[in-house]
């Protein structure tokens, strides 16, 4: 059985991540980088596609776990028969290597450990070979070499193309294993203290966590989910993953498995105000800046996504020996959602700078003039239909939420105008630009009969997206209009009072919205924007109840996944998911921030 994706924790060292099941088991590592392949991959398999798992013999599910307060130290615990354990999992910020740390320390009695290790590269495809060197195992396919310690040294053995190692612990007793990754073509790094990368790696996690401005309600779980939003950065260029996996499924047995180990444009806004308004304005510059990189060039070819480094190509192809997780198929490698033209990705760049400039982080020299060419491209698209928001893959729409986002487009850029008039820049032609706009959507994608706004021109369909109208200055939230959206969308998209982005399963007299059989979870960030518009709209005392049951959704330690399905009750879709967590950093701002909040 494998075990719930809400069983699974987070550990990393910005650059890549690892997840670690409540039972010790690391089931997926990818090395070196987020979008490496996995050395680990049991998450999306077996045990045979690679795992290391160190627990009590014969011991399962652990007693308890948590994070030490304000790091991505993780201490899981058993108590067993013979005493107590605690195994203690982190990676340190890497010098020039990857290093996977996990600690073994008697807590009570005296207790048996295993350590079983099966180092499957190339996601599970590649059996390395092994050997011993200097007291080590070393692991080599290809490209990749692995070599595995302990400190103090306990005995290894290999099986079934296996490695174990058996000992026992007594109270104050520590055995510490150090996983080292490098090319394979290059020498052994240089070994790091297992115990004294764990004295930093708390102390750097606690002085990193110590800036957060927000002092609030649930300022616990504000400084979680601002570590897991570190945890996704990939420190060398400031961009931020959606998740650290691949084709966790938004439907247990379906198809709709994707790989989101990329940076999208559309988290772009949300994800900088949270870090701004939290107090981490150097996270926020290097995103900013990872955005200026990725969008430079012709506007025509702006990606709704990019690789860790802004790569602009990034191929799908399936793994056709990996079950998928619960059987759900097919596992899934690159997206090829990178293709679709996406208007509102204009606005979500031209509203994340116009938010880096007016929240004071340096400009750049070339940013206006980027932002310029931008408006000039959009000026002569933006009639033009496209895939949406949520990368639907049927038939291109006109879609709302991309119309609104490029009004927001023309909007950034007339107030950045307004508020520097040194600027130069086509004010009237993007004034006029912008009620064009404005008055378009309102006669075309608004359902005056049902008093909300529709999911696409012409269409009955509601949207999650929509939710956002407010927040985007498109309206007022006190217009009727508004309030109508939010309600029509709490009446036909709410599920047990959670939110899906759209409705999946409904067959139009051509095809499903987004080209896809089957259907999917609750969406969470979208549930985040409901409580969001709730509080807009006047309704604060709802609005924190839904956010409260929000957080009844976060597990043991604190993660939010992509998707809820109420029926079942657990969390769906890649893991652990950033926009789920910038929602909930935004919803406790907007509702505990000051005495704006209510």
């Amino acid at each position: 059985m494998h075990p719930r994706i809400e069983d699974y924790a987070l550990i990393g060292d910005h650059q890549t991540a690892a997840l670690v099941s409540n039972r010790g088991s690391i089931d997926w590592l990818c090395l070196p980088r987020f979008d490496s392949a996995a050395c680990f991959a049991a998450l999306l398999g077996t045990e045979e596609n690679g795992h290391w798992r160190i627990a009590p013999t014969g011991a399962g599910t652990c007693t308890r776990r948590a994070y030490r307060k304000d790091t991505l130290v993780l201490d899981t615990e058993w108590e067993t028969d013979d005493g107590a354990v605690r195994v203690t999992d982190l990676m340190p910020q890497r010098d020039r290597a990857p290093d996977v740390v996990r600690v073994v320390e008697g807590l009570a009695g005296r207790v048996t450990v295993r350590s079983t290790i099966r180092l499957r590269f190339d996601y599970g495809s590649a059996v390395p070979w092994m050997r011993r060197s200097d007291g080590h195992r070393v692991a080599v396919a290809g490209p990749d070499a692995v070599w595995l310690r302990s400190e103090p040294e306990v005995r290894t053995w290999s099986e079934d193309r296996a490695t174990y190692a058996e000992f026992t612990v007594e109270p104050g007793e520590k055995v510490a294993f150090v996983l080292t990754w490098h090319p394979s073509h290059e020498p052994r790094p240089r070994l790091v203290d297992p115990y004294e990368s764990l004295r930093t790696s708390v102390h750097d996690w606690r002085a990193w966590a110590a800036h957060c401005r927000y002092d609030g309600p649930y300022r616990d779980e504000v400084v979680r989910s601002l570590i897991t939003l570190k945890a996704l950065t990939y420190e060398p260029t400031g961009g931020i993953v959606a998740a650290a996996t691949t084709s966790l499924p938004e439907e247990i047995g379906g198809v709709r498995n994707w790989d989101y180990r990329h940076c999208w444009l559309r988290d772009s806004t949300l994800t900088l105000g949270a870090l701004l308004a939290c107090g981490y304005q150097q996270e926020a510059e290097a995103w900013r800046d990872w955005l200026l990189r990725a969008v430079a060039g012709d506007p025509a070819d702006l990606r709704i996504m990019y690789g860790l480094a802004g790569e602009r190509r990034l191929p799908e192809y399936e793994l056709p020996w990996l079950a998928g997780y619960e059987n759900s198929r097919p596992v899934r490698i690159g997206n090829d959602a990178i293709q679709q033209r996406q208007l509102d990705v204009y606005g979500e760049v031209m509203d994340s700078l116009s938010l880096s400039r007016s929240s004071g982080l340096p400009t750049k020299p070339q940013m206006w003039r980027m932002q310029c060419t931008l408006m000039e491209y959009l000026r002569s698209v933006w009639r033009e239909p496209d895939e949406g928001l949520w990368e639907v893959r049927g038939p291109r729409r006109h879609f709302t939420h991309s119309k609104v986002m490029s009004w927001a487009a023309a909007d950034r850029a007339v107030r950045t105008l307004e508020d520097d008039p040194e600027l130069s820049g086509d004010l009237d032609g993007w004034r006029a630009l912008r009620d064009e706009i404005h008055h378009e959507v309102c006669a075309r994608g608004y359902d005056a009969e049902r008093n909300t706004f529709t999911q696409s021109y012409g269409s009955r369909e509601l949207d999650a997206s929509l939710l956002l109208l407010p927040r985007m200055g498109f309206l007022p939230p006190d217009d009727p209009r508004v309030v109508g959206t939010v309600d029509a969308i709490r009446e036909e998209l709410c599920h047990d009072g959670f939110v899906r982005r759209y409705s999946a399963d409904h067959l139009s007299s051509t095809a499903s919205v987004d080209g896809l059989p089957g259907s999917e979870g609750t969406f969470l960030v979208c549930s985040f924007w409901l409580a969001d518009a709730l509080h807009l709209t006047g309704r604060t005392k709802e609005a924190r109840e839904l956010f409260e049951r929000l957080l009844g959704l976060t597990n043991d330690v604190g993660l939010l996944a992509e998707e809820y399905d109420p029926v079942a009750g657990r969390q769906l879709g890649n893991f652990p998911q950033a926009f789920s967590h910038v929602g909930l950093v935004g919803t406790a701002l907007a509702l505990f921030d000051g005495d704006e909040a209510g």
